[in-house]
């Protein structure tokens, strides 16, 4: 098998071509978007002393499947958001390495949904609940002030849906593509005597690119926005996602990867023949069961604010693993099966008052944050006799209770062409564990964490056009109940894990050329102790110990532009040194952290005809090389890049409004592999991403 390395110079080019001599006469001028993630305060992007980008209804809704906020978040710095090809694990998103070691789910980066947590208080985190058809925007912060949001948050996502607004309309859409993929979407949203709502249920099934990967997802949205009172404004909101059955198609070695992408890997210990994969011989599987609901309370009171937010949920989950029966003979294995019953809930109280204070304007938010989870956990084997992938004898039974209890202040004084921005959280994080199993109990017992993380920030307007900045914070990360349940190869709740602590700085410059090119540039390092990594992995436990030091340093350079006859142009560069500063183990210094590209960019050229009736664009995804464990001894990914198209058109009739796209991925059929298993003892790393591919998609609004 032969790779092609991404030529870097495509990239190069859309850049040359964006920052070329540009008619501002004729130009479209790229919009400033008010922006609440990093300061509490709205402020646009570029007024911002942080590294923000927002992407719009258009980036996530046009020409997407809007299955993956992958599918979007590519077009952002700094941000790494991979599709495994495997809706059993969830989608792989690190933020400036943050998060990169996740083995399933969204770790060290905060999501955040309408003001509503989609990260737990251990900081493990669901993209898969975003529901992307209603979906108005997403903020993507990265750097010291997503510090503010505390545990697990080296970076912070914030989606934001559409409130119902106008005359009511109703739409539906499908789309179907390769490897049997198809969706279907109906929504609803209007107005009403003074009552916005919006309403959304969807299907999304797929045969699944690599073997055993099939899904099926269902997604329903609701949120109803109403004023009772003046200067207050309500806001309540429910969804639900349910996947049953959907395949785990596991990782594959470096040699089954290369023999075939798309296959799973042989289980020599199958007793048939021919010898079945791993996945297809335990049927390796997950069901998800989420529903969650919450309420968002604003008053006014001039230029002062009150917000008050409440939430709660449930999250049903049972997996079905390749763990064999001599893998579980210990007596202290908890099973190949996974079965948990999650209830959570939370508040967020926050107060903002706004006064003049030397001749500026100075702005402080006080509130209060709280939230739970407690899951009801149990363990089986994954068979009963010689029949695997089904229920079997119990052997876990315990309550895993994590709270958190975050008091935080946000203060922010403008005068001139200063801003200077300052705040702190103090962040406690409690995991209780209850074993009912043992008889002696003794891996009940609790842990308790707490943490401090100033942030500080200030941002000089040089010009109209062009802003400075550096901003500081400490960071830090718990470890994770995944990351808890095990302690080396005797099994037992690890209680000896430490959080990883950081500190983040960050200096910056957001200018504008024209009315019509915007570029943000950001220089940053992060410097991390205690970081969490593998200890070991061995019959189907792993376990995390606490590593030393690490090193982050970067660059992450972005730049829109829009010009003459409907064209525009997106580019997005990342450089980051991420490495070990401390050796442990065989892990020697100056080893790069696992999962973590040294460089990845995404560049776009499109077009849109001046009706807005047409439009098409070519992207370009790069990445370079990724390790797949600490000591950078075993086969990298190689570095990759793709080439994407997609066309729009839209027609308006009566009161319809019809639209219709083709998207192909992977113009050029380039083979590679599009995540890591990171640390995976048995060097299962390599989930393959897909070849050419294509999607067609149809939809059709009516507005009464």
């Amino acid at each position: 098998m032969k790779h092609h390395p991404f030529p870097l110079k495509t990239v190069a080019a859309l850049f040359a071509l964006s920052s070329s001599a540009m008619a501002a006469n004729e130009a479209v001028e790229p919009m400033d978007t008010v922006v609440v993630s990093a300061t509490r305060v709205g402020h646009t992007v570029f007024d911002m002393p942080a590294a923000i980008d927002v992407l719009d209804t258009e980036r996530i809704r046009d020409g997407q499947a809007r299955v993956n906020a992958s599918e979007a978040l590519a077009a952002v710095p700094g941000l790494v958001a991979q599709n495994r090809q495997n809706y059993a694990q969830d989608l792989q998103i690190s933020s400036r390495g943050f998060g990169a070691r996740s083995a399933f789910g969204v770790r060290g980066v905060h999501l955040i949904a309408d003001g509503i947590p989609a990260s737990m208080p251990d900081g493990q985190g669901q993209a898969a609940t975003f529901n992307l058809d209603m979906a108005e925007r997403i903020e993507v912060l990265r750097g010291p002030f997503s510090a503010i949001y505390g545990n697990h948050s080296g970076g912070v996502i914030q989606l934001f849906t559409r409130e119902g607004e106008g005359a009511p309309s109703i739409e539906t859409s499908v789309s179907a593509g390769s490897y049997g993929s198809r969706k279907a979407d109906v929504n609803a949203q209007g107005k009403q005597a003074g009552i916005g709502y919006v309403l959304d249920a969807s299907r999304f099934e797929t045969d699944g690119y690599r073997a055993h990967s099939a899904a099926t997802r269902d997604q329903a949205y609701a949120k109803l926005t109403l004023t009772p009172l003046d200067n207050a404004k309500l806001t309540i909101t429910a969804n639900a996602l349910r996947q049953d059955d959907t395949q785990d198609s596991l990782g594959a070695t470096w040699a089954t990867y290369q023999r075939d992408p798309r296959a799973g890997e042989i289980d020599t210990t199958d007793t048939q023949n021919p010898k079945r994969t791993l996945a297809d011989h335990y049927n390796t599987r997950k069901s998800i069961d989420h529903q969650q609901a919450g309420a968002s309370w604003e008053q006014r009171f001039g230029e002062d604010r009150l917000r008050i937010t409440a939430y709660g949920g449930n999250r049903s989950v049972i997996q079905y693993q390749a763990f064999s029966k001599a893998f579980q003979a210990p007596a202290t294995h908890s099973g190949g099966v996974v079965d948990f019953d999650r209830d959570f809930y939370g508040t967020d109280l926050n107060w903002l008052h706004v006064a003049q204070l030397g001749g500026g304007k100075l702005s402080t938010t006080v509130g209060l944050e709280y939230g739970r989870s407690s899951d009801d956990r149990t363990g089986y084997e994954n068979f009963v006799g010689n029949v695997f992938g089904i229920k079997g004898a119990l052997r876990r039974d315990e309550q895993d209770t994590v709270t958190n209890l975050d008091p935080y202040v946000q203060t922010e004084w403008e005068t001139g062409a200063w801003m200077l921005s300052a705040g702190l959280r103090h962040s406690s994080v409690k995991i209780s564990v209850d074993d009912r199993f043992l008889s002696n109990g003794n891996d009940s017992g609790s842990l308790d964490y707490s943490h401090t993380t100033p942030v500080l920030g200030v941002l000089y307007k040089v010009a109209p056009s062009l802003n400075v900045y550096a901003s500081a914070a400490r960071g830090f990360e718990t470890p994770t109940l995944n990351e808890l349940f095990y302690s080396g190869t005797a099994g037992g709740f690890n209680f000896r894990l430490q959080p990883a602590q950081s500190t983040h700085l960050e200096t910056g410059v957001k200018a504008r050329l024209g009315d019509d090119t915007r570029i943000n540039a950001a220089v940053f390092q992060v410097r991390t102790r205690d970081e969490l990594v593998v200890d070991s992995s061995s019959g189907g436990r792993t376990s995390y110990r606490n590593a030393g030091r690490t090193l982050r340093q970067g660059l992450e350079l972005s730049l829109d532009s829009a010009w003459r006859y409907g064209l525009s142009t997106r580019v997005a560069l990342t450089s980051l040194r991420a490495v070990y500063d401390q050796g442990f183990g065989a892990v020697l210094k100056g080893s790069r952290l696992p999962g973590v590209p040294n460089a990845n960019a995404y560049g776009e050229l499109a077009w849109k005809d001046s009706a807005g009736h047409f439009g098409a664009a070519l992207e370009a995804v790069a990445s370079s090389k990724i390790y797949a464990e600490d000591a950078n001894t075993d086969q990298p990914a190689p570095g990759y890049g793709t080439l994407n198209a997609r066309v729009n058109a839209s027609q308006q009739w009566a009161g319809w409004r019809l639209k219709q796209f083709i998207r192909v991925n992977n113009l050029l059929d380039k083979q590679y592999v599009g995540s890591l298993i990171v640390g995976d003892t048995n060097k299962r790393y390599y989930e393959a991403a897909p070849g050419r591919n294509w999607l067609l998609g149809l939809s059709a609004q009516y507005q009464f």
